[in-house]
C-alpha cells in the first residue's frame, strides 16, 4: 500500500511540471490573499467557539478522532494535508471498498454512504465539517474559493487536460459548491466548472460566489 502511494505521489509531481509555467494569475494576486487571510482569521474564530460543541457530539455519536485529516492535491498537485470535523466512522477508508460509487470518472461519491454518521450528515448538511479547512487558507494551501480538491488516488488517474484544473489553489468553495454541491456526480463536468472559474476569476467574482455559497449552505442546496 506504502509503495503504491508513493508511486502515485511520484506520478503527481511530475506531471503537473508540464503546466507549472502557466499559474493562473489569481495564484500571483495580492488582494485575493488578503481576502484569504481576513476570511481565514475569521473562520478559525469561529471554529472555535463550534469545535467543543461539535467534537462532543461526534464522541457520542461514534467515539474516535475529532479531526479527519487526508492527502490532497494543491497547486500544480503538490500535496497537502487537508483537515475536516470527522463526518465519518472511525474506519471509514478501509470500507471504502464495500460502497458502490456513484460518480463518473475520477471521484467518488455516494448519496446513502452508510459510513456517514448521523452527527456526520448534519454536519456535511451544513457544512460545518469544512470549516477546519480554514486552517489550510491561513497556510496558504487552499484560498476561500479556488477548485475542488482533489484525491492522491484521483489525480494519478488524471489524462492530461485534467491537470489544467490544478493551476489555482483548491477552495472550500467554487463553481461547484454554487451550482450543484454534492448533486454534481460527473467528474468531466467539475473539470469544466473548475475551467469556468477561471476564465471568470477576479476578486469581485470570488467575492460574489462566497456570498452565493453562503445562501446555498443556508438553504442546504444540493447538501447530502
Amino acid at each position: 500500500m506504502t509503495s503504491l502511494l508513493n508511486l502515485q505521489l511520484t506520478e503527481i509531481k511530475v506531471l503537473p511540471l508540464e503546466i507549472e509555467r502557466q499559474v493562473h494569475g489569481s495564484v500571483l494576486s495580492k488582494t485575493k490573499r488578503i481576502i484569504d487571510l481576513v476570511g481565514a482569521i475569521a473562520g478559525l474564530l469561529f471554529t472555535a467557539i463550534i469545535t467543543i460543541p461539535i467534537a462532543i457530539a461526534i464522541q457520542l455519536d461514534n467515539p474516535g478522532v475529532i479531526f479527519y485529516s487526508q492527502t490532497r492535491c494543491g497547486l500544480n498537485g503538490k500535496p497537502f494535508k487537508i483537515w475536516k470535523f470527522r463526518s465519518m466512522i472511525a474506519n471509514a477508508e478501509q470500507q471504502k471498498h464495500l460502497v458502490k460509487n456513484q460518480a463518473t470518472g475520477h471521484i467518488f461519491k455516494n448519496e446513502n454512504d452508510p459510513r456517514i454518521t448521523k452527527v456526520g450528515r448534519f454536519l456535511r448538511r451544513t457544512s460545518l465539517d469544512e470549516f477546519p479547512q480554514f486552517w489550510n487558507v491561513f497556510q496558504g494551501e487552499m484560498s476561500l474559493v479556488g477548485t475542488r480538491p482533489p484525491t492522491t488516488e484521483e489525480v494519478a488517474q488524471y489524462e492530461p487536460h485534467h491537470f489544467q484544473r490544478l493551476r489555482v489553489k483548491p477552495g472550500i468553495t467554487g463553481e461547484w459548491q454554487v451550482k450543484g454541491r454534492s448533486e454534481v456526480i460527473n467528474f468531466e463536468e467539475i473539470v469544466r466548472m473548475d475551467l469556468d472559474y477561471q476564465n471568470k476569476w477576479s476578486c469581485l467574482y470570488d467575492i460574489r460566489l462566497i456570498l452565493q455559497t453562503v445562501g446555498v449552505v443556508l438553504a442546504r442546496k444540493g447538501a447530502c
